[in-house]
């Protein structure tokens, strides 16, 4: 199937008459391929996980309709993303790229709606570039690989977006009934907070094309509704798991309402801070920095676009369309007001943000523009590769085959693209492309399977796994395990490290433990047994020193396999 969809978009450059066109598909087809390339890796990260093991208890336990993580009722997140992974699982069995495909098909589907609306309002060039900006962002190929919820709410924004500026010309009730469906599903993702980019970019494109009486037209009513009725599968998941059953212990107390969390602790009381779930951190320039490596190679670009768009609406010069930049900063303003700051919540609204950019990629600029995106795109040119070269010196990951093979074929392709792009402006947006790509395969075929190889709850479950343990009990001794608890091919019991002194020698039981744990268990001077120790990285951002050899050492613990 991979091959034959190569093929396809091979014979599309091949037939398109225009060489840069044939450039832009063969970019957007090489950032797909990047995009993938990471399918395969197991987790680095611990969220991968969390969201893996819930969504395979979902099958071990039969169950659909409640979400349970150390035998625990779980409350944290809708359920759409969980639904999605365990048919994937029911179809394709329990793996890491079963666990991704899900999201991944969600990104194509991003893709082509960043397509859809740029064309509509910008032409077929402008949509190219938007496609490509969103296809090689830092964070999108990342979130890619690390795969959390946002590959799915990409689309369904960017989708509900695209299908309401469809309604706004013409109604039809295909595009009402996929706005209402793809609104719904994002609900049912991350929360209602996900529709203010939705409603938000229809509100501003309605304002400020002066069309009030439009607002209150009943094909708005009917979408709301429709998107009410959709999300019931989600209020009737929480209601069955948590408000048919007060007498659940969840946050630490009894009587937890899950459709009230829904509603309101899950986005409201984590925007205000006083729900279940709180944090004293937040800074109002957050994503201000985030988003200069978040948003690479385009950020300093989208900062300008962002710029000369509402200079032009302060002016009352009219834009092609406001959806993108109504919904989109929107967002970016509630979020960075939020004290929940996280790098990957923007990457709900990039689609958006590639939207703004990728007109003044293409456009003439003034002068001065024309130097500040010139000087903008350079940077990353130069920095993203040098980046790159720079972290191999000191992590020495090995693979220096496939680093040359990388470094041949962007080389080569850099140097077709200056000569056979054309206009200056066309060969920097493209190099600036090929720089990210480069960077991100990089980090998915070489540098991410060196961090794996300190994951030490992959290989502890690999050890776990071998027949000679099929007859062991096995324990989790505490709730920081996620990777581990999804690597192993069996049900897994959870113990409180408290219970753990209690616990009778003799009996073929093994019990996993971080380095934290092991440091209880050990101030409490509880006997036991050690089976075997795992070099572990434990965080999931990558300091400077585990990247340098030298000094990994220092930042490398263990976990553990221990019996009694």
């Amino acid at each position: 199937m991979c091959q034959l969809a190569i093929a396809v978009n091979l014979a599309l450059i091949w037939v398109m008459k225009n060489i840069r066109h044939r450039i832009y598909l063969f970019l957007l087809l090489a950032a797909i391929l990047v995009n993938f390339s990471g399918f395969n890796l197991d987790f680095f990260t611990d969220d991968p996980g969390l969201y893996a093991s819930i969504s395979k208890n979902l099958l071990f336990r039969h169950q659909f309709w409640q979400l349970f993580t150390y035998n625990q009722d779980w409350l944290d997140k809708p359920h759409f993303p969980f639904w999605a992974i365990a048919l994937s699982f029911r179809v394709f069995g329990v793996s890491v790229w079963a666990y991704r495909l899900p999201a991944l098909l969600f990104f194509l589907i991003g893709l082509r709606y960043t397509f859809l609306f740029a064309k509509k309002y910008y032409g077929t060039e402008v949509a190219f570039i938007a496609a490509i900006i969103l296809a090689s962002s830092q964070h999108v190929i990342m979130s890619n690989t690390d795969v959390r919820a946002e590959p799915y709410l990409m689309a369904m924004v960017i989708g509900c977006i695209y299908h309401i500026s469809q309604l706004e010309k013409r109604f039809t009730f295909t595009d009402l009934l996929l706005a209402a469906l793809l609104g719904a599903l994002a609900i049912m993702t991350k929360g209602i907070f996900a529709t203010i980019a939705i409603y938000g970019g229809l509100f501003g494109q309605l304002v400020l094309t002066a069309k009030y009486s439009e607002i209150f037209r009943l094909k708005w009513a009917m979408l709301l509704l429709l998107t009410g009725i959709f999300i019931l599968p989600e209020l009737y998941a929480l209601y069955i798991q948590f408000d048919l059953h007060p007498e659940k212990l969840v946050f630490g107390r009894h009587q937890v309402s899950g459709i009230k969390w829904f509603f309101w602790d899950s986005q409201f009381g984590r925007f205000v801070n006083n729900g279940p779930i709180t944090r004293q951190s937040g800074d109002v320039l957050f994503y201000l920095h985030t988003l200069l490596w978040a948003f690479a190679p385009w950020c300093l670009l989208f900062y300008y676009a962002v710029f000369k768009s509402a200079r032009n609406i302060l002016k009352r010069k009219p834009l092609a369309e406001y959806y993108a930049l109504s919904g989109g900063l929107l967002l970016l303003c509630l979020f960075s007001f939020s004290r929940f700051q996280l790098p990957f919540y923007t990457n709900t609204i990039f689609p958006l943000f590639a939207i703004i950019t990728a007109p003044y990629c293409y456009e003439q600029l003034s002068k001065v523009g024309t130097v500040y995106r010139s000087v903008s795109l350079w940077v990353y040119i130069i920095a993203l590769p040098a980046a790159i070269l720079a972290i191999n010196y000191f992590a020495e990951p090995g693979y220096t085959w496939c680093l040359i093979a990388e470094l041949i074929f962007f080389s080569s392709t850099g140097v077709f693209i200056w000569f056979k792009a054309g206009e200056r402006r066309f060969v920097t947006l493209l190099l600036a492309c090929l720089a990210s790509l480069f960077a991100n395969l990089y980090l998915n075929t070489i540098f991410y399977k060196m961090v794996i190889s300190y994951r030490g709850q992959i290989t502890a479950a690999a050890y776990v796994n071998q027949p000679e343990f099929d007859n062991f009990g096995l324990y989790n001794l505490g709730t920081e395990n996620n990777v581990f608890q999804f690597y192993i091919k069996r049900p897994i019991a959870t113990l409180p490290i408290e219970s753990f002194e209690t616990i009778k020698t003799g009996n073929k039981r093994l019990f996993f433990a971080n380095q934290k744990t092991m440091a209880l268990i050990r101030a409490g001077h509880v006997e036991f047994t050690l089976v075997k120790a795992f070099p572990n990285y434990k965080n999931e951002t990558i300091l400077p020193a585990f990247i340098n050899k030298r000094t990994r050492a220092s930042v490398v613990d263990s976990v553990y396999l221990i019996s009694k």
